[in-house]
């Protein structure tokens, strides 16, 4: 069984576009028992703010989508925040909980985050996931 986590740029991309690995990964995730997907109280409301963005105009219907589909597929928890340092604090939320769940962490701002195994970008993840 793979556990993910979600960093925000990959809900919002697969918001934005149906084309692109943010989108098969949030398909996979949809489709597939085998994949467990974590997320914090402090996450969904991130998720939501962003998907709010009138500047991303994202629908109504597309942003409730997302957050459905996180509320159903998901699992709530709530980590201890660690120590280790981030160039942006306010991702420490996302990696706090992939290390709490013992799973992976997809980005596509591998720069925010220090050089561990389990941060991927969804290129990395999709190839592990379909070997």
């Amino acid at each position: 069984m793979l556990k993910v986590v979600l960093d925000t740029n990959i809900i919002i991309s697969a918001a934005l576009s149906l084309n692109g690995n943010p989108s098969k990964i949030v398909e996979i995730l949809e489709n597939n028992d085998d994949i467990k997907f974590y997320y914090t109280t402090n996450i969904l409301v991130e998720y939501k703010r962003v998907l709010s963005y009138e500047k991303l105009n994202i629908s109504i219907e597309k942003q409730e989508r997302a957050i459905n589909l996180i509320k159903k597929a998901g699992i709530l928890i709530e980590p201890s925040k660690s120590k280790i340092p981030l160039p942006d604090e306010s991702d420490r939320i996302f990696y706090d909980t992939a290390k709490a769940a013992n799973a992976y962490l997809i980005t596509g701002n591998l720069k925010h985050y220090p050089e561990e195994s389990h941060i991927l970008t969804p290129m990395q993840f999709i190839e592990i996931f379909t070997k």
